[in-house]
């Protein structure tokens, strides 16, 4: 196989030859039918079938030798050094920790099989109608100040006026049980998922006593919205729900999912076209995707419901093709970065609908996709930062649900990631970025890796932070975006996994931090170096108990802290006023209390 690349578009413009073996004559030779940025010869081997031959320079290219045709896969790659095993009829993708096409790449492990047509369910309705369908459903003493959303509002900006003392004690803890999401509250009720026993628990905020308890048919990853006093939310059994809140009784229930099919994911099944737990709901209508993928099982739908009803305003197919034409979204890459093809939950900022760099019209509509911008010579490296302030909103590559320490990810107030191996940690020097964000109308404050740590580097040092906010009216001098500047900047013991900003005072909870990494480096491959790591993991895994801080937003300085018995899980904190709420790691659910101030 011979190779040659066009240094100034990235396009192969070489050709695929066959000879034989002992006299050397050329058999078959023909050039790769798809225009993309081919890179390198992957970090894994390649493989070969009967059929085909699957090399490995940006996913999987199945290049059918008989056919003389190309078939480009971006969206999924193999493991380093192993690669992929095509076996049993099918290509198993095993772990990888990639960061190209961190918006569009499969992770986990795989079992891809061939694309069949998706059969329609049999005249199976869409829209169950409930006990409670068409009963008032009086809102349960809703406030503004209320925290009825993931995140509390549709922006996901964290950021609550309510004011919440900066010395809070116990007030009451209660067991819900298992691994548990993050919390929603609405009067005098919290919800939460314990997400693998697919439950929504409702809770007394005064008290902690459940009150009452709702199962579907699988996984639910996140707290549900409260809107009218109806509770909204989707499952991985392909479903949304809606229950009324008083009493958990079903008003409706919607089928997302094309047919009944399933998987076996993580242990669980689950459907082909999963719908994640938060719904965003938007001036009375209620937004979400379902499925995994743009390229599996006919794409993604994003809907648009009436939430009272359950009725559907809208549909949009979100597959392969770049809208209405036949044109492969692959061919919008821009070096290592191709447009969104994974789902998350939505959010809305500045006008437009998210899912996770991808804006739509808050009518469904996607808007037009465009290659990432990039200099002359792909081969020369990422492209630069760049960010359309108009567009920026708080989102993450991976997806706002994503809880590893990962270091090629993170969260960021901005509308541009840059994937790849050079471009990975670039975004973070354009725009204010962290391993978890809060906002309000004027700053951005967050926890991640210290400025000189956005680099290709092994040991990370973090700090938690504030910095103005950007927005449609920031502007920016050059191709390369000039580095955030920070309001203040401060060393915490803590890795911050839940993050709260209740008026002035910014809330932090996670474990200890205990190690100093640059200095650990250097003493790995020493007993005592091995002690201090084996401490560090127990404290990593929440096995060493937890750590509350409340700090001032207009210094970074902390006013107060508590120990907890374990930390909270991530993103799993609420307030509303006069009281903080955690989800922890060990399957409580704590409430703190202090004086409204």
């Amino acid at each position: 196989m011979v190779w040659c690349g066009d240094s100034t578009s990235g396009r192969a413009i070489g050709v695929f030859t066959g000879r034989d073996l002992r006299t050397g004559e050329v058999k078959s030779e023909f050039p790769p039918d798809v225009e993309t940025y081919w890179f390198h010869h992957r970090c894994h081997r390649g493989k070969a079938t009967e059929n085909y031959l699957l090399t490995s320079r940006v996913g999987i290219e199945f290049i059918d030798f008989r056919k003389k045709q190309w078939d480009t896969n971006h969206w999924v790659r193999g493991a380093c050094l192993y690669g992929v095993m095509p076996a049993n009829g099918l290509i198993y993708g095993p772990q990888h920790p990639c960061a190209c096409y961190l918006e569009t790449k499969l992770t986990g492990f795989n079992a891809l099989a061939p694309l069949k047509p998706v059969e329609a369910a049999e005249d199976s309705p869409r829209l169950l109608r409930g006990p409670a369908y068409g009963q008032p459903a009086a809102p349960d003493s809703q406030h503004a100040s209320d925290w009825p959303t993931y995140r509390h509002d549709v922006s996901r900006s964290g950021h609550t006026t309510a004011s919440v003392t900066a010395k809070l004690t116990r007030s009451w803890q209660t067991t819900v049980g298992g691994r548990l999401s993050a919390v929603t509250v609405s009067g005098r009720k919290l919800f939460v998922a314990a997400i693998d026993e697919h439950t929504v628990h409702a809770l007394d905020t005064v008290a902690g006593e459940e009150l009452w308890q709702f199962t579907t048919g699988a996984r639910v990853d996140s707290p549900p919205t409260i809107w009218k006093g109806r509770v909204l939310f989707g499952s991985a059994d392909g479903h949304v729900y809606c229950l009324r809140a008083s009493d958990g009784a079903l008003v409706w229930r919607f089928r997302a999912a094309a047919n009944g099919q399933r998987a076996m994911i993580f242990e669980q099944l689950e459907s082909l076209w999963p719908v994640p737990g938060n719904v965003l709901v938007l001036d009375n209508i209620a937004y979400f995707v379902s499925g995994r993928s743009m390229f599996l099982d006919g794409g993604l739908r994003l809907y648009r419901l009436n939430p009272e009803t359950g009725s559907v305003l809208s549909e949009t197919v979100l597959d392969d093709k770049a809208d209405g034409t036949s044109r492969p979204i692959e061919e919008y890459i821009s070096w290592l970065n191709m447009p969104t093809g994974l789902p998350d939950i939505l959010s809305y900022d500045q006008g437009l609908v998210f899912m996770r760099g991808q804006p739509f019209e808050r009518s469904g509509k996607r808007l037009p996709l465009e290659k990432m911008p990039c200099g002359p010579n792909a081969d020369a490296g990422a492209p630069p930062p760049t960010q359309n302030w108009a567009h920026a909103h708080l989102f993450s590559p991976t997806g706002f649900l994503d809880d590893t320490w990962w270091h090629r990810t993170y969260w960021m107030y901005g509308s541009r990631f840059v994937s790849g191996w050079q471009g990975y940690y670039r975004s973070g020097k354009a725009a204010p970025a962290g391993r978890i964000l809060v906002f309000d109308d004027s700053r951005v404050y967050g926890f991640g890796r210290e400025q000189k740590y956005f680099r290709w580097t092994t040991p990370i040092e973090h700090h938690l932070f504030a910095m103005p906010k950007p927005g449609a009216s920031t502007v920016t001098d050059g191709p390369e975006p000039a580095p955030p500047k920070f309001a203040w900047s401060a060393k915490v013991p803590l890795f911050a996994r839940g993050m709260v900003l209740a008026k002035d005072v910014l809330f932090i909870g996670g474990p200890r931090d205990t190690v100093d990494e640059a200095q650990l480096q250097r003493q790995t491959q020493t007993p005592e170096g091995r002690a201090v790591l084996a401490e560090y993991e127990e404290a990593l895994a929440g096995r060493k108990g937890g750590v509350l801080w409340s700090v001032s937003t207009g210094s970074g300085e902390k006013l107060a802290d508590c120990e907890l018995n374990a930390p909270p899980v991530f993103d799993g904190m609420a307030a509303t006023p006069g009281r903080l709420f955690l989800a922890l790691t060990d399957g409580t659910v704590l409430c703190m209390t202090g004086t409204e101030q």
